[in-house]
């Protein structure tokens, strides 16, 4: 099925980038509700699940508070809350730093462990059935597209800013 089909539009796109922006986030979204899917029945929701793996990978020694935000697939101005909430539910612990008492280091507990490891195979099932009409060669395809785009978009991002510097001096 065509874009525009799928979405019932009738007028053509106005260019590639405009089409292929919109197919991107029509994916993207079908691929989150799938992932949701499995999440939210686990009483969690998706940024608190991928602050639970970040924490996981981050290991016993944990992260500070703004090093776990810099690392989410989905930016999120309330990262505290965010952590207040998991916390609330003992899925992760919060201590402040002995040596700099601004900083605040995050930990996984272990029932935050073992919920994740609930979900790491459905979650695979989950991404599996999600991307199931692409072969591994296409799949690694478009994970160098979607590289590709990503780097080209912080590049634009790094000069726009860089620009608004220069005006503002």
């Amino acid at each position: 099925m065509s874009l525009q089909r799928e979405i019932k539009q009738t007028k053509p796109f106005a260019n590639p980038a405009s089409e292929a922006t919109v197919s991107l986030l029509l994916t993207a979204d079908l691929v989150r509700r799938a992932v949701m899917a499995v999440v939210e029945p686990a009483g969690i929701t998706l940024q608190q699940y991928n602050v639970l793996r970040i924490l996981r990978g981050a290991g016993k020694q944990g992260l500070p508070t703004l090093d776990i935000a810099e690392r989410m697939v989905e930016q999120t101005p309330g990262i505290t809350r965010l952590i207040d909430r998991l916390e609330s539910k003992k899925l992760v612990i919060r201590e402040r730093c002995k040596t700099d008492r601004r900083q605040v280091f995050c930990r996984i507990t272990p029932p935050g462990l073992s919920l994740l490891a609930r979900l790491d195979q459905p979650l695979r099932d989950a991404e599996e059935t999600a991307l199931t009409a692409l072969t591994s060669k296409q799949l690694k395809q478009l994970m160098n597209l979607l590289d590709l785009a990503r780097n080209g978009l912080h590049a634009a991002i790094r000069s726009s800013r860089a620009e608004l510097k220069l005006e503002a001096s």
